[in-house]
């Protein structure tokens, strides 16, 4: 064979190596990273859930064994691989109370394309008053996303020096996932200046809240002795457990529980509590 011929063929090689590399690079899968709000206590460690997915045609696919990492302040203080269903579990102790933004980041790979997203770590005193809210009852028309009156002004009344809020809301699939709801709400919270506060969604069903308050008392989370919210079950969650419950708007006649306390709109509130 003569030396053109096998220049000729270490050429074709290279090229073809070289194709490959690219196209093998540019292969890389684009994942959906999601994450929602945790809870937790000074100096009590929280763990930070995050789920890496590919959307398929039909059903959405977990993403195992990726790199993902945990960011705050812009650095990373955990970092943790995602297990076969593409969650992968973050653990980061708080100092101090507040509300501490982070960052989670799927690690360098070379089958997922760069993605991130953020949530809130909520860091309350366990001592301290805590109220929950139905996000129903900030809403004057849920299609329009519209705050109700004096809400926002009313609610930050509230927690200013006293209460820790906790956000509750109902799972709704045509959104998306639940972590996806949750950053939804974070957003309007946020572009409605509504109080930080930590955000729960929870199944639609009418013993969902109910279960969740047992989980949160047995937690340590005792505190939490009042809700303010728009529809009959979420009111009678607390009050089948002794607890205060505050209907905002006023329900139509027959709709409020017998120990609820009624208020006509967010500027009555405060009173009733």
């Amino acid at each position: 064979m003569s030396l053109l011929f096998r220049r000729a063929d270490l050429f074709t090689i290279l090229l073809f190596l070289t194709t490959t590399t690219i196209l093998y690079a540019a292969e890389k899968v684009p994942g959906t990273l999601t994450v929602h709000d945790s809870l937790t206590s000074p100096n009590q460690p929280a763990t930070i859930e995050a789920t890496l997915t590919q959307t398929g045609l039909l059903t959405k696919t977990g993403l195992g064994g990726e790199p993902i990492a945990l960011l705050i302040a812009g650095k990373v203080v955990a970092t943790a691989m995602t297990g076969g269903d593409g969650r992968a579990f973050l653990s980061y102790t708080p100092k101090a109370k507040g509300v501490v933004p982070f960052t989670v980041r799927v690690g360098t790979t070379p089958s997922i394309s760069a993605t991130e997203t953020g949530a809130n770590l909520i860091v309350w005193e366990r001592r301290s008053p805590m109220m929950a809210v139905e996000m129903a009852a900030l809403m004057e028309d849920a299609e329009a996303r519209r705050p109700m009156p004096d809400a926002a002004e009313e609610l930050g009344k509230l927690t200013q020096f006293y209460y820790n809020v906790l956000y509750v809301v109902a799972e709704n699939k045509a959104v998306g996932i639940n972590d996806q709801v949750n950053a939804q709400v974070r957003q309007w919270l946020k572009d409605q200046k509504f109080p930080v506060g930590h955000i729960l969604v929870l199944p639609s069903n009418t013993e969902a809240f109910g279960v969740k308050l047992d989980e949160l008392h047995a937690a340590g989370w005792k505190t939490l002795k009042i809700g303010v919210g728009r529809t009959k079950a979420f009111a009678e969650a607390f009050l089948q457990r002794r607890l205060e419950a505050v209907m905002v708007p006023e329900p139509a006649k027959g709709e409020a529980p017998r120990k609820a306390k009624v208020a006509k709109e967010w500027k009555d509130v405060r009173k009733k509590m």
